[in-house]
């Protein structure tokens, strides 16, 4: 198996992914969080915000992107529009839409499924960042310049 293609971790991630997606999604209210109406509409900036980062990160991605961290075969290392702001802006903006969304919304289930989603994110970036390292001996610099989200 090459470093290029997916392995067992990658369907662990990604399937967790998928399941906070669908918990996302559930219609379930434990409680509302009650918020001035301004905070509310503050949320639909922060998600307009990530959709500019996130379409600008699958723009330059193009055909080359995939839901496993595992880097794509005959990949390049992107470092520039989106990707200098963030070594993961699709990450980035899934979790700021989800938050902003959440405070719309005024959900604390869709709150604390965004946390667990940053916190999935977090690892599986980790994990991502080992095996870019291995493919692409200039990320250490990358890594050393640009942070892992904003």
């Amino acid at each position: 198996m090459s470093i290029n293609t997916p392995k067992y971790k990658d369907y662990i991630f990604v399937g967790v992914q998928l399941l906070l997606f669908a918990g996302y999604v559930v219609p379930f209210k434990l409680t509302t969080l009650n918020l001035r109406e301004w905070l509310r509409y503050s949320g639909l900036v922060v998600i307009g915000l990530a959709l500019i980062l996130g379409t600008t990160a699958l723009l330059q991605l193009n055909t080359k992107i995939s839901p496993f961290p595992t880097p794509v075969s005959n990949g390049k290392l992107i470092r520039t529009g989106a990707f200098r702001i963030s070594r993961h802006p699709i990450y980035t903006a899934l979790v700021f839409s989800a938050m902003g969304y959440a405070i719309y919304q005024e959900s604390l289930v869709k709150l604390l499924i965004t946390l667990v989603l940053f916190i999935l994110f977090y690892f599986k970036s980790r994990y991502e960042e080992k095996l870019l390292g291995q493919t692409f001996s200039e990320y250490d610099d990358y890594k050393k310049k640009t942070r892992r989200f904003i």
